[in-house]
């Protein structure tokens, strides 16, 4: 495990690291999750490794810090992701990140350009969504205040709602950074995070599973140069529900083509 500093106050972002060649591989998990769970597996297959690459947790998730002062906006993700990635000397990597962790990537490479040389995004949040209570994922937990959330009986509701597979992870993560990484998530960017991705210059995959039909907007994608790959036999954990379908598209994805 490593770490580096990535605030004033001198909060931590760790990450398990497995050793290989340039250029890295930074690999960024979704809301509540921890990259080492979600991407351990796909990332030793002999057709993805044999680079250096950086299983990294978010502030507020996993094994890194969780401070209670950081505002967990997408930005605010981005920059300090940016840090650790300074830090850890890494470069032009090729990221590969899933759902809210897609968003940051986006707007990572957007903020700090000379860190991403490609993107591979898993099945990530692209347009804000309104705020549900009741409902799983990002969208009802933003539906509560983060008062509710914390101290009022949220973070159990949601605890009882999402099912132990979510819940081994999500339980790791700052009661305020779950929160307010989901508001923020929900709010999403200002240009959005699919303006910011149809803008991006660089080599760009988007996966998502085939049961959920075509991605809305896919042509203006497509004509900006991203490529939009169904991937078959999955949910929206592509890399844990089909593995093998994964490592597929995201080699191909990060073959270099003439």
């Amino acid at each position: 495990m490593r770490s580096a500093a990535v605030t004033p106050e001198g909060d931590r972002i760790r990450w398990v690291e497995l050793p290989g060649q340039e250029p890295p591989r930074v690999y960024v998990h979704g809301l509540g999750a921890t990259s080492p769970a979600y991407f351990t597996e796909v990332a030793v297959d002999p057709r993805l490794a044999g680079h250096r690459s950086l299983l990294i947790d978010l502030l507020g998730h996993g094994i890194s810090d969780r401070p209670a002062h950081f505002d967990y906006t997408l930005e605010s993700h981005a920059d300090a992701l940016a840090n650790a990635l300074t830090a850890a000397g890494v470069s032009a990597a090729d990221v590969i990140a899933h759902s809210m962790g897609g968003s940051v990537a986006i707007v990572l490479a957007a903020r700090h350009p000379h860190l991403v040389s490609r993107l591979v995004l898993i099945d990530a949040n692209l347009d804000p969504i309104p705020r549900a209570p009741g409902s799983q994922g990002s969208s009802g937990i933003a539906a509560y205040s983060e008062e509710e959330f914390v101290t009022g009986g949220g973070w159990e509701e949601v605890r009882d709602r999402v099912g132990p597979h979510w819940w081994s992870t999500m339980r790791l993560a700052g009661r305020e950074a779950l929160h307010r990484s989901a508001f923020h998530l929900t709010r999403g960017t200002v240009p959005t995070m699919r303006e910011l991705l149809v803008d991006l210059k660089i080599p760009r995959s988007f996966l998502l599973p085939e049961a959920d039909g075509p991605l809305p907007g896919t042509d203006t994608l497509t004509e900006a140069g991203v490529s939009v790959v169904p991937v078959p036999d999955c949910g929206h954990n592509i890399m844990l529900d089909n593995p093998e379908a994964f490592v597929e598209a995201t080699a191909a994805a990060l073959t270099p083509h003439d």
